[in-house]
């Protein structure tokens, strides 16, 4: 008697495997199902449908049982997750709890984690500029971490391929160390924004702009956005809800559904991957290992092609967990470098200030970004006794006060009528790092998470470099806000913050032109398993001061490019 095996390895075959459903990951299943292959997308998380699964989208305020803000049990088990800026009462359920997936803080860390399909493209920032040719120069001309393989030249057709589909809005602001995109219309500064970008322009002799952010929100859609079933951004600014109109850009919104219309793409949530399968025989990887999340059984699947958009520090993971003989400490590990030089953005220190002028003036309505001021520090060269440079957000509103002192009908009469304080504004450091051998990511050797696979070892920390660009950004905004006509200008720093809260983690499979220095060759590839690619975070060699997502999404696309033409060519 004959049986039928509907897990036969043939029914567990595929073209492209991609890991991750995140920002990387989208991209990577757009464009592999793109170029006609069959792809399986593996998401440790659950599924979550675009607007079916946004519970909280259309709820008032008053909806919520603690009126938006999380309670003490919820903070209490999870001290971790419930830091992060965008964890609230309407989107916790978008956020991992501390305790579904543990890992050991060798140093202090915060990792901030989104288990779902689309990963934590539902909750980002938004925050969407794209990298100069000083910024690729910089790790060559400093001499820490390694020189880039790739350059402003040849990420550039790439980010305008992935603008022109996700939806940038910004200005053409003719900054040569943050060049322009393709530009949907900019929100609008505020008059106290303008004023000061304008007094910054006299000052500095226009070496220091002040420009509206770029960020991936719908500002006035085109054909491609609709042909996504994307709408207008309603400048509701409840974003880490999930937006029901596609607003703003996430995989559920935008590349995932492409990927499906194509009939080509598979997704599997509640899929933890364990480790990349490598065939001794053949030289190079041939699928992966995965435990279903609630039943805890291991499957094997296959493909040609691996790529790995798990996030950065679970990329990591991954490759660290996936040893054979031809590679006993994790795939591609040659160098001895795997986990290590894992870098982040420095986003410790704010400044505040008020300015007592425009008082026939205030703001109206949400905008979902604010203004930017681009790095201005050792760009062309260095200038500091610090290495790099910091980039800052800037945003200044109008806020009301009213008397609440008295009760009843006074006390009713005194809200509706509110006086207008001054204005206020307010700036936040987004400081790069230096990746160093000392930071770094490890497997612990003896706890395992609730998988079985390895818990993760996290040593990362600030240092003194950190330090001084901290105390440069205080006396250079300090200035810049007294020379504009701030009062009450105020440092906050918070010397006990770890690093993690910026979710801007990168690095640990860096990209090189050295075999013995890096993982991954210019095109993404594992120098030593030139199937397997890693397109997410993991990949970065440095970190710039730019929102990191833009640059994962081109690096994505153009590995994808390449990827399919090898296929097609037969080399992989």
């Amino acid at each position: 008697m004959s049986f039928l095996n509907i897990n036969s390895v043939k029914d567990r075959t595929y073209d492209a495997i991609v890991i991750g459903s995140g920002i990387s990951g989208g991209w990577s299943a757009k464009e592999l199902t793109g170029k006609g292959l069959r792809t399986l997308v593996l998401e440790r998380g659950r599924d979550v449908k675009h607007i079916v699964d946004y519970p909280t989208t259309m709820m008032e305020p008053w909806q919520f049982d603690h009126l938006g803000s999380l309670n003490k049990d919820y903070i209490d088990a999870n001290p971790v997750a419930s830091r992060c800026y965008a964890n609230r009462e309407d989107a916790n359920h978008f956020f991992v709890k501390d305790a579904e997936h543990p890992y050991v803080q060798e140093k202090p860390f915060d990792w901030i984690r989104g288990y779902q399909t689309g990963g934590k493209s539902l909750m980002w920032a938004r925050g969407t500029q794209r990298w100069s040719q000083y910024d690729f120069e910089g790790p060559a001309r400093d001499g820490f971490a390694v020189e880039w393989p790739i350059n402003y030249a040849d990420l550039a057709p790439w980010y305008s391929y992935v603008e022109k589909f996700a939806g940038i809005s910004g200005n053409k602001d003719g900054i040569d160390a943050l060049p322009d995109g393709e530009f949907m219309k900019p929100h609008e500064q505020s008059c106290v924004e303008k004023h000061f970008g304008s007094e910054m322009a006299k000052h500095y002799n226009g070496t220091r702009p002040v420009i509206i952010g770029r960020c991936a929100h719908l500002t006035e859609p085109k054909a491609i956005h609709y042909q996504q079933g994307r709408a207008q951004c309603q400048n509701r600014s409840l974003c880490q809800r999930g937006c029901p109109y596609g607003g703003y850009f996430s995989s559920n919104a935008s590349t995932l559904p492409w990927a499906a219309k194509t009939g080509k793409m598979t997704l599997r949530p509640d899929s933890v991957v364990h480790s990349i399968i490598y065939d001794e025989a053949k030289g190079k990887a041939s699928g992966v290992r995965v435990i279903d999340a609630n039943t805890k059984q291991m499957t094997e699947y296959y493909a040609r092609i691996i790529f790995v958009n798990a996030a950065t520090l679970n990329s990591n993971l991954i490759l660290l967990n996936s040893t054979s003989k031809r590679f006993p400490n994790g795939l591609g590990n040659d160098s001895g470098l795997l986990g290590k030089y894992v870098a982040f953005h420095n986003f410790r220190t704010t400044i505040s200030g008020e300015h007592e002028g425009f008082q026939d003036t205030t703001t109206e309505g949400i905008r979902p970004n604010g203004s930017y001021i681009p790095r201005f520090r050792n760009v062309k060269k260095q200038e500091t006794d610090f290495l790099r440079g910091y980039a800052a957000g800037f945003s200044a509103y109008r806020g009301t006060n009213a008397d609440t002192s008295g009760m009843g009908e006074d006390l009713k009469a005194s809200l509706m009528k509110p006086k207008y304080d001054n204005w206020r504004a307010g700036s936040h450091m987004m400081g790069e790092t230096i990746p160093k051998e000392s930071n770094y990511v490890r497997l612990d050797p003896t706890l395992t998470d609730p998988w079985g696979i390895p818990q993760l070892n996290i040593s990362v920390a600030y240092d003194d470099n950190d330090e001084k660009m901290i105390r440069d950004f205080h006396e250079q905004m300090t200035e810049m806000m007294t020379l504009a006509g701030f009062i009450n200008i105020q440092t906050h720093d918070k010397p006990d913050k770890a690093p993690g809260l910026d979710i801007h983690e990168m690095g640990g499979v860096r990209m090189g032109k050295d075999p013995k220095t890096s993982l991954l060759n210019k095109w993404n590839q594992l120098h030593s398993c030139k199937n397997v690619f890693v397109t997410d975070g993991a990949c970065m060699t440095s970190t710039s001061t730019q929102n990191p997502s833009l640059t994962f999404m081109a690096i994505t696309a153009r590995a994808a490019d390449f990827a399919g033409k090898e296929m097609k060519r037969g080399v992989l």
